[in-house]
Parts: C-alpha cells; structure tokens; sequence
C-alpha cells in the first residue's frame, strides 16, 4: 500500500521541478574607446539587426568577470582592461528571467580579433547616441544609469578609477576583482532549490 503514496509523492515533486526555470546567466561591458572624445561601443546583431551592448551567456561554470572579457572581445573585436564593476540588469527574455552583470572596460589598441559570427557590426558613439541607438528599452535604461560613471572611471588613471565614486545605486568597493556575490547568491539558490526537489520526491 505504500508504493502509491510514494508515486503520488515522486510525481509532484517532478512537477514542481519542470514549472521551476533556472534564470540564464550573462555578463558584459560598458566599453569605452579614447578619440576627439569618449565613444561607447554598441553591436549589431546578426539574427534581429537589433542594437544591444556587447554581453552574453556564460558557459557552464565560467565565472562572471572572465565570461564578461571573453564575450566583449568577440563581439567588438577589441582587447579590453577592466575597471571595475558597474551593475546588474535583469529582464524577461523567452519566459526566463535573464540576469547579465556588467563590467566598465577600455578598448586598448586596435582591433585584434574576427566578430563572431552572432554580430555584424560594431559602432563607437558618443554616451547620448549610444543610448538613442540601442533597440531594447531595459538597456537603453541600463546605460542611462551606468553611462556617465563608465566615462568617468575610463577618462581617469587606474588609480583614481579604483579610489574614486562609482554608480551609486551599485557599490564598486573600488576591486578590479569584486567578487561576484549576486551570481553566488543565484547559483546556491539553485542549488537549494534543488536539494528541496529532491528531498520531497523521496
């Protein structure tokens, strides 16, 4: 008689896990170019001709920071230094909830590496046009709010970069190497989430 009430028990637990999606996680840059004045890179992508700054999913287990560098680099074609960390975004994006950090970067240099193949084009504008390009209202929001404390950090030397004020609504600590608490707070999160599944499946 008990192998039913285990069934019954075993079923809600599998639908309780297949209504729950895991939020998809992605980072990026607030990259700033040097010329007559500083420009913002926005990229264009290939699948929408959206307007969108330069982020992306994280692959499995790679850490926000390194995710971030390696995904403005392919779609820019620039090597980049990081200044510091500016903020989180999250919006709705296919019925998940999509959360993408966001470093400020410098371009160094000249362009150093082939666009993915995810992008077509990459502009450098100025903060107001930067802002008027892109297609997706939650980003034009975004750099609304990070944009002037981008240009700040890129304008001053790494040292008044890291010393001084940052977007307020999102503390720096002033460290290049901020540990990336928001990601770790999602990902145990999941992870208890999980455990709780299966704990009431047995």
């Amino acid at each position: 008689m008990l192998a039913p009430l285990l069934q019954v028990r075993h079923s809600l637990g599998m639908k309780q896990r297949a209504k729950f999606r895991a939020p998809v996680l992605a980072a990026g840059g607030i990259v700033v170019r040097e010329a007559s004045e500083q420009l913002i890179a926005v990229v264009r992508l290939r699948k929408d001709k959206s307007w969108v700054l330069p982020k992306g999913k994280l692959k499995p287990g790679e850490d926000a920071l390194a995710g971030a560098r390696r995904e403005v680099m392919e779609e820019t074609g620039y090597d980049v230094s990081i200044e510091g960390f500016l903020g989180t975004m999250s919006h709705s994006e296919g019925g998940k909830l999509k959360v993408v950090q966001f470093w400020r970067m410098r371009a160094t240099g000249d362009p150093a590496h082939k666009l993915t193949d995810d992008v077509t084009a990459v502009k450098w504008l100025p903060l107001q046009q930067a802002i008027d390009i892109l297609t997706r209202p939650h980003e034009k929001a975004f750099l609304t709010g990070v944009g002037q404390a981008a240009l700040w950090a890129a304008a001053s030397s790494p040292r008044e970069a890291a010393a001084g004020p940052v977007a307020p609504q999102v503390p720096d600590d002033g460290g290049l190497l901020k540990p990336n608490t928001f990601f770790e707070a999602i990902r145990a999160w999941l992870r208890r989430f999980a455990a709780l599944g299966r704990s009431r499946a047995l």
